[in-house]
């Protein structure tokens, strides 16, 4: 077992390619357990079913590999039960292949519970493409030919899998996997999609952090402090939104020099504090401030990290910023720091190209219903929700935004029903 998934995820590739390019794990709801179609896969099966961090009864993990580039493809289903599992599509590289396979499934888990307490008919999924080391990943034509081969990958899945864009992935990309597959949303505008989510995630991020202030009594923000780990596409709208509510003072921190400098001119004279860090810089987490917002890669909230917050409440755009759910959201609570996940602040980049097919409207009534606050299902009224919840039966906040939405996962949509199990079960009769 143990061999299997400490394997390089190039060698994972060239071995799943001898075996015909394709492989899927599957939950067989007659023994309870993940099943693998092939037997050479069998451990990868056996480590799923003993898993008890990330695999919460996954219905699929289907891999392939591109024929051109020799990528690994891969697709996470965690639930289909309200509609087909809908999520972005990862561009990132992984040292084994128990690191891909970990973050597909807690992805997954994150958007089953994002697209359920959005009340969106829609399950939870995730892609992955593995950036390979050494791959021209910046040269236009290669990256139309591996975003090209995912599309046909998606098409291979029969749709219960509906790919958009995430980490890695750009509009360009999207394009580019709209031209073999018709089970993607996130397309351009030009060809009728939403396009880039960014701007509607960071809407949505910072209604959860007036949310969070409101139910603690401390006001708007108006004066406050955030600050952010990561300043991408996301963090710097973020910050625009910030600025527009009279924020006091926006420090944000980010790997990347030219991104840095970027923003330093962009934000000139502003109350925005720009710092270059190192990758292993975690300086930014001992910052004093109201707010603390994980806005770059999941996992980055753990002992030591928590222990250095300065912050009354967490809410970011990253996704799985814990490391450890029953670990590290006790460890917060702990220090008496409301922490907002991630799939209950950063739902808008999913509401915003989750229903691109049904047409477009300016200020579309359907989308800012998400933040406003008479919604019962507004990000505004969810944040509320959960923070009471918590607070009434005394459990962390993370276990009552788990429950709220693993309740809603469990509501079939109104007219496929658990279409997704059947496309499944087609898949394995292949």
């Amino acid at each position: 077992m143990s061999e299997l998934l400490h394997l390089d995820p190039d060698d994972f590739a060239r071995e799943l390619a001898r075996h015909g390019g394709r492989a899927l794990l599957y939950w067989d709801h007659d023994r309870d357990c993940m099943v693998a179609d092939a037997a050479w896969l069998e451990p990868l099966a056996a480590w799923c079913n003993a898993d008890t961090r990330d695999m919460l009864r996954h219905e699929a993990i289907a891999f392939g590999v591109g024929p051109e580039t020799g990528a690994l493809f891969g697709a996470f289903v965690h639930r289909s039960v309200r509609g087909q599992a809908a999520g972005g599509l990862r561009f990132w590289p992984y040292a084994t292949l128990e690191s891909f396979v970990r973050d597909g499934l807690r992805l997954s888990l994150g958007m089953s519970r994002k697209n359920a307490l959005a009340g969106l008919w829609w399950g939870g999924g995730k892609g992955i493409v593995l950036r390979r080391d050494g791959a021209p990943f910046r040269d236009r034509d290669y990256r139309r030919t591996l975003y090209r081969e995912y599309g046909r990958f998606t098409t291979s899945l029969r749709g219960v899998y509906i790919t958009a864009e995430d980490v890695g992935t750009g509009p360009d990309d999207m394009a580019a996997v709209f031209e073999t597959t018709r089970f993607v949303t996130c397309v351009p505008p030009s060809v009728g999609g939403s396009g880039n989510p960014s701007h509607a995630t960071a809407r949505g991020v910072v209604c959860a952090m007036e949310a969070a202030l409101d139910h603690l009594g401390r006001g708007d923000l108006g004066g406050k402090v955030v600050a952010m780990q990561g300043a991408g596409n996301v963090a710097s709208f973020m910050i625009d939104e910030l600025l527009a509510r009279g924020i006091g003072r926006v420090i944000a921190s980010d790997i990347s020099p030219a991104r840095i400098e970027e923003l330093r001119q962009h934000y000139a004279g502003r109350a925005v504090e720009l710092r270059l860090a190192t990758p292993d810089d975690r300086s930014i987490f001992a910052e004093p401030c109201d707010i603390f917002a994980p806005n770059a890669l999941g996992g980055v909230l753990e002992p030591e990290s928590i222990a250095m917050l300065r912050c009354a409440v967490v809410c970011g755009a990253a996704n799985n910023q814990l490391l450890d759910d029953r670990r590290d959201d006790r460890l917060l609570a702990e220090r008496g720091i409301v922490y907002v996940p991630d799939f209950v602040a950063n739902r808008m980049g999913i509401v915003n190209c989750a229903n691109e097919q049904y047409g477009q409207l300016d200020h579309d009534p359907a989308f800012e219903r998400h933040l406003g606050r008479s919604w019962d299902q507004s990000v505004w009224a969810v944040t509320h929700r959960m923070l009471q919840r918590a607070a009434t039966e005394g459990i962390t906040t993370a276990r009552a935004a788990n429950a709220l939405a693993d309740e809603a996962c469990g509501q079939p949509h109104p007219i496929w029903g658990h279409r997704g199990r059947a496309i499944i079960d087609a898949l394995r009769a292949r």
